[in-house]
């Protein structure tokens, strides 16, 4: 975070940070793959510190029946990397405007 010259963030962008990076592993799943063979789909992110900020994101998937031969970790997996770098943007974008 320092390395970025992230400022020590609020509570708001600490909840936005989050959102941000729910949604984008969300979206990007449901691009993938139809709404409706996905049976579950739980995301969660947390922001663990401030300085340095540790930011845990978890994609659980499971997909119906007719999807079995389909990769779903490898989706899982490339979900959080999509968050993270939605989360990543996020920060940049804060960095950015804390030195204006």
């Amino acid at each position: 975070m320092e390395e970025l010259g992230i400022p020590e963030l609020t509570r708001e962008q600490v909840e936005e940070l989050c959102a941000i990076a729910e949604e984008n592993a969300r979206k990007y799943v449901l691009s993938n793959v139809s709404p409706k063979d996905v049976e579950t789909l739980n995301v969660c992110a947390e922001v663990e510190g401030a300085k340095p900020l540790k930011l845990a994101i978890d994609v659980d998937i499971v997909l119906s029946s007719s999807m079995r031969d389909y990769d779903v970790q490898k989706l899982a997996d490339e979900a959080v990397k999509y968050a993270f770098n939605s989360a990543e943007r996020y920060l940049r974008e804060l960095a950015c405007s804390s030195q204006t």
